[in-house]
């Protein structure tokens, strides 16, 4: 299965679906089925952001408790757009999709990025411990 590492704060936002947008500077021809791993690695920063926080909060998470080195969701990746545009309260992505807050605090829509849109987003009941890489890589194991 394809997969992506992700660090978390923002693999878990994911798996909670707050998160359906994930921004990157590289376009993907990629759709279909999407394991989300979160990297070994925590921005807290990002965790002390008050949407993201509060978003945690929701599902009962903060920085000490997130889950990392495993794949914590799988998705369905629809659609890769590119970023055209920022306004004063969001971004424009190409076709005229406008992203709003809080989405827009869990990613960097800098014009010239892609947002990859992620639906049907199935959160595991454990994680699945495993080494992650960089890019789009391929993941052998069962779910």
């Amino acid at each position: 299965m394809k997969t992506i590492t992700i660090l978390q704060p923002w693999a878990t936002l994911i798996a909670i679906r707050e998160k359906r947008f994930e921004t990157r500077s590289w376009l993907t021809k990629h759709r279909g089925a999407l394991a989300i791993h979160a990297g070994k690695k925590i921005d807290y920063d990002a965790c002390r952001v008050p949407e993201i926080s509060a978003a945690l909060a929701r599902h009962g998470y903060k920085a000490d408790n997130l889950p990392t080195g495993a794949i914590v969701a799988t998705a369905q990746l629809i659609d890769c757009l590119k970023s055209v545009d920022t306004w004063t309260d969001g971004y424009e992505l190409e076709g005229r999709r406008l992203i709003y807050s809080p989405e827009y605090e869990f990613g960097d829509f800098t014009p010239g990025r892609y947002a990859w849109e992620l639906t049907d987003v199935q959160q595991l009941t454990e994680p699945i411990p495993v080494k992650g890489q960089q890019g789009l890589w391929n993941w052998e194991g069962q779910l």
